[in-house]
């Protein structure tokens, strides 16, 4: 061999040895920025999720922390669609929704359990039992309204889910679409456990006929309320609790028999940094964190019932007054399984009718104060019927049960078709509303003229 081909050779074994160190170093790199770095999902707005980080960040420097933001039902969808290894760590309100998560198999069991997990509130406890999440915050739900607002237009404050159906408040109430918000989904569920299936969707319904709006993020109900662009908000209680603390003039009240529900964290499986991510959960649930929750912007109620003397005055502690005042027990399990009907069912018969359901309300509710004026009973059958009409819901509470029947069932997402027999009593259900608000209209409509004709009143 030539001196030149030696040299070749050596030139050639030179540049394999430095592709192969710059290789080696670049995985080091990776790897080494991969447990750097943690990325957390969450639903919660700024500023709830960034004096956590500031806090954070100033205990772990060497942690580059990204937080992702997602409603909480696009939030699953996130986990459970092929970008899951992106995220570490999942931050949000909906028990139900971590339930989901833990039930198709894309929750990490957390090591070690949680020191919480013999906490309840109102006989739910604070962290999952199974170790699969844990809670950071208590969440209350309730009604929050501008009180400048209903001060001007004469309008008394709500304190119960069903005051919101008393036809006063037309036009003058917010929420939030349950398919768009898991806060919102707790509220509607926490109804319908409440009141009983039927009972729960005629409340809904008739609350659905005062509606000013359903926005597209649940973050759009308090904004509206604080604006007075509507009076009356249905919200998670920090949303109410922060406004007040901020100066708004407003205020906000837990009906009798709502849910009080941990709001939970956990590491999603296959995340790329678990021991970061829980190292994070061990900072959000420690004493540090928790007095975190007590800033004004913030405004949550801790897990940590030695903490309270620490809050703001007249701040509410749900461990001595509201959980002994007959909080709901919520039923989590049944919450998951009929998470995506109820979510279907509530788009299909108010969200995506509001006007129809408006006008049938409207006629209903003066056809029925006029009625007061002189009972007939032809008349007052006629009109029980329109409102039988208005009320009716298309599945029954034995579906609704019925794991097979909910499990057909999914979240309506841009180019993920969902199954043929959703899409089939959507369509179904769709029509059934479309007519039954429109007879109950035409309806209420026959015996507000007879009425005005019999009493010789102009019919308007």
């Amino acid at each position: 061999m030539s001196i030149t081909q030696c040299a070749d050779c050596l030139r050639h074994i030179l540049i394999v040895i430095v592709i192969f160190f710059l290789g080696s170093y670049s995985t080091l790199a990776s790897a080494q920025q991969a447990k750097n770095r943690l990325i957390v999902l969450t639903s919660f707005p700024d500023a709830l999720f960034e004096p956590f980080r500031a806090a954070y960040l100033e205990q772990r420097p060497d942690i580059e922390l990204h937080i992702l933001n997602k409603k909480t039902s696009a939030a699953i969808s996130y986990i459970q669609g092929p970008s899951r290894n992106q995220v570490d760590v999942l931050w949000a309100s909906a028990p139900d929704a971590f339930e989901v998560l833990k039930g198709s198999g894309h929750l990490e069991r957390l090591k070690p359990p949680s020191a919480n997990g013999a906490i309840k509130i109102a006989g739910y406890p604070i962290d999952d039992p199974d170790g699969y999440y844990v809670g950071f915050a208590i969440s209350g739900y309730g009604i929050m309204w501008n009180t400048d607002f209903l001060a001007e237009k004469n309008l008394p404050a709500p304190v119960s889910w069903s005051d919101l159906t008393n036809p006063i408040y037309k036009q003058q109430i917010g929420i939030s679409a349950p398919s768009r918000s898991g806060t919102t989904h707790l509220i509607v569920e926490s109804i319908l456990q409440a009141q009983g299936w039927a009972s729960g969707w005629s409340t809904l319904s008739e609350i659905g006929g005062n509606l000013a709006t359903v926005t597209a993020r649940s973050y759009g109900v308090p904004q509206g309320v604080v604006a007075g662009r509507f009076g009356i908000g249905m919200v998670i209680d920090f949303f109410g609790l922060a406004a007040q603390a901020t100066g708004a003039q407003v205020t906000f009240t837990y009906p009798p028999g709502t849910a009080f529900l941990p709001a939970n964290i956990a590491i999603v499986k296959g995340a790329e940094n678990p021991e970061a991510a829980q190292d994070f959960i061990r900072f959000v649930t420690s004493r540090a964190g928790q007095e975190l929750l007590f800033l004004p912007e913030i405004s949550r109620l801790p897990i940590d019932p030695n903490i309270y003397h620490l809050a703001p005055e007249g701040y509410p502690n749900p461990f001595l007054e509201i959980a002994g005042d007959g909080g709901l027990l919520f039923n989590s399990s049944l919450s998951r399984s009929r998470y995506h009907l109820i979510n279907a069912l509530f788009d299909v018969t108010i969200t995506n009718q509001l006007g129809l359901l408006r006008n049938g309300w409207d006629a209903v509710h003066r056809a029925e104060v006029l009625l007061q004026e002189g009972l007939t009973p032809p008349l007052a059958e006629k009109l029980a019927r329109a409102r039988r009409l208005m009320t009716r819901i298309p599945v029954t509470k034995a579906q609704a049960n019925d794991a097979q029947f909910t499990a057909s069932f999914a979240r309506r997402r841009p180019g993920f078709p969902v199954s043929t027999e959703q899409t089939a009593l959507e369509k179904s259900w769709a029509a059934d509303a479309r007519a039954r608000y429109s007879e109950a209209e035409k309806l209420a409509g026959e015996v507000t003229a007879v009425i005005k004709l019999q009493s010789g009143k102009v019919v308007q």
